[in-house]
């Protein structure tokens, strides 16, 4: 399912259900401690879960969304037993870890599929500290936007690899589309949303849609942040509290850092200690460059509080290991790369399979860009499409026609109308587009009509190896456990639509990022998800540790699930 390309999937407009009709209560995801050599049950079941007045079905591990967090010792082993009661098949990708491949969760490389009403068993080894976490890999799409996901925290076996904080909490950030009292429904044949990824309109944090937590002035709470949505990014602050940026997807940053936000792409992780200074209520606010939302608050009490906690939270600490990964890095970064990937897209949603001739273009999303050549938007970069055709009399400018023919008033020969101002009728909708900022960043789905018809057939991903041209499945690299690769990321501005990707290796290794747009990155972290912005190029270097056939895609869930995913083997060295 993993493996379906976009020409052999059905037409079929059968969709999954929404019926809400005798589904037990969502409830709060659970803490579950593990010890080394433990056993747990996790259950994937249909749930009713109240989104504001909506009462709406959603998925469940055990029950909760998110699901349980688990908590496990650095260097430990527990064996996980999933049943499937959903309504689709299933595995479980324990996203992060570098686990025995066998149980990495891809469906027909590492695992068949977990049929409705069967069961699997995983074992998982946790070599590294850090926040961790499961979702589905089949139908990633439907199942992970439906609430499959939860946490593992792995405590490191240092005890001193943390700073000291007062108190721990876990905080899933997600959104759901929901329409006329239902979360929007997901076709069984395949993905739709597949141009932008399906953005939601209601906010769900740690699993709420308004999420309240308290603390005492002067407290130390250290927030383990997931971005579980399928598409929307996350710009997470806590205005009023003091943030320290702490530790990435797989571990400590090489420096502590105080931090007024923190960027969080689908999949990524951070670990932020959160110092409250002040009495009263403080928002958790996801910030973008045109709007702000309020994800939940923190009820700052005034009864004061004083422990190690505070002159921990005020040292800035360095990581030795990732400072000695920095004496070596300038070696990788003046050497070629070893790979080079390039993401590009097809849109024949808007622009047909061939090249298109017209009297003038224009731009999708900002049709007062208008040329008599093809070309693509000096706003956006988008591709030019063909303008729609409106005819107008030279003499009498009132009078125009979707097609040729002459003036009723004059007898003139009706011409192509383009505006002097650029106009062409019919397109005098006011849109904005992300790539206005010069962040190359999309951070909301402005255009929701053209998404929405959006799918695999008419909007085609790629991930492009540009040493042999091979796209997505039929890309073959090989490597060996021990190698250092780098690995080169193109995302450039010369394709039918550009947008930001956050690119996922699964449990291969783990990399750094080593430069973007060939600045040195200046604080290394353990990553597993690294993104790569519209027109940027991003040079990372993977420490290839474990053998077995592993997937690298993006992580944006309807990119993947269109076909934008390869596979590569590790063989012992």
């Amino acid at each position: 399912m993993n493996h379906t390309p976009h020409d052999t999937m059905s037409d079929t407009t059968a969709t999954f259900s929404t019926e809400v009709t005798g589904l037990a209560d969502a409830t709060r995801p659970d803490v579950v401690a593990l010890d080394d050599g433990d056993s747990y049950q996790l259950r994937i079941a249909p749930v009713a879960k109240n989104l504001g007045d909506d009462r709406v079905r959603m998925l469940s591990y055990n029950g909760s969304i998110p699901g349980p967090t688990l908590r496990v010792r650095q260097g430990s082993e527990v064996i996980v037993h999933v049943r499937n009661e959903g309504d689709t098949a299933a595995t479980v990708h324990w996203h992060g870890l570098r686990l025995d491949n066998a149980y990495d969760g891809v469906p027909f490389e590492t695992q068949p599929p977990i049929e409705i009403g069967g069961e699997f068993t995983y074992r998982l080894r946790f070599p590294d500290a850090g926040l961790y976490w499961y979702h589905p890999h089949i139908r990633e799409d439907y199942g992970l936007d439906m609430g499959l996901y939860g946490n593992i925290v792995v405590e490191p076996a240092d005890a001193d690899y943390w700073p000291a904080v007062d108190r721990e909490v876990v905080v899933t950030l997600d959104d759901v589309l929901v329409e006329h009292g239902r979360i929007a429904a997901f076709h069984e044949a395949g993905p739709t949303h597949v141009a932008m990824g399906r953005f939601g309109n209601v906010m769900l944090t740690g699993g709420e849609t308004s999420l309240a937590l308290r603390a005492q002035v002067g407290e130390v709470v250290r927030f383990y942040f997931t971005n579980t949505a399928n598409t929307r990014l996350f710009n997470v602050t806590l205005p009023g509290a003091r943030m320290k940026l702490v530790g990435a997807d797989s571990g400590r940053y090489e420096h502590e850092t105080f931090v007024d936000e923190v960027l969080l792409a689908p999949s990524e992780r951070a670990i932020v200690d959160v110092r409250f200074d002040t009495p009263g209520s403080t928002p958790l606010e996801h910030r973008t460059p045109g709007r702000t939302y309020t994800l939940g608050t923190v009820d700052v009490t005034d009864t004061a509080t004083t422990s190690s906690s505070t002159r921990a939270f005020e040292q800035l600490r360095t990581s030795d290991e990732l400072a000695g990964w920095r004496a070596r890095l300038n070696d990788h970064v003046a050497r070629r790369p070893d790979k080079t990937l390039a993401f590009k897209s097809r849109m024949p949603l808007l622009y047909g399979d061939g090249e298109a001739t017209a009297a003038a273009y224009t731009c999708p999303m900002h049709p007062d860009v208008v040329s008599t050549e093809p070309g693509t938007c000096p706003q956006c970069g988008m591709k030019l499409v063909p303008a729609p055709t409106t005819y107008v009399c030279p003499m009498h400018p009132d009078v125009t026609s979707n097609a040729e023919g002459t003036c009723p008033k004059c007898g003139m020969r009706l011409v192509p109308a383009t505006s002097a101002n650029g106009d062409v009728p019919g397109h005098e909708h006011d849109h904005a587009h992300a790539h206005d900022t010069p962040d190359g960043l999309e951070w909301e789905d402005l255009m929701p009509e053209i998404n929405a018809a959006s799918n695999a057939h008419n909007m085609l991903w790629q991930l492009v190896d540009v040493d042999t041209g091979k796209q997505n499945w039929e890309i073959d690299w090989a490597f060996l456990v021990g190698d250092l690769v780098k690995i080169r990321l193109l995302n450039d501005m010369d394709q039918d639509h550009p947008m930001h990707h956050p690119f996922h290796i699964h449990g291969a290794g783990r990399f750094l990022i080593v430069a973007r747009d060939e600045v040195i990155e200046s604080n290394l972290a353990w990553k597993d998800t690294v993104l790569v912005r519209s027109g940027e190029t991003v040079d990372i270097l993977l420490d290839v540790t474990s053998p077995g056939l592993w997937m690298a895609h993006c992580h944006i869930a309807e990119h993947n699930q269109a076909g934008m995913m390869f596979s590569f083997p590790v063989r012992e060295s």
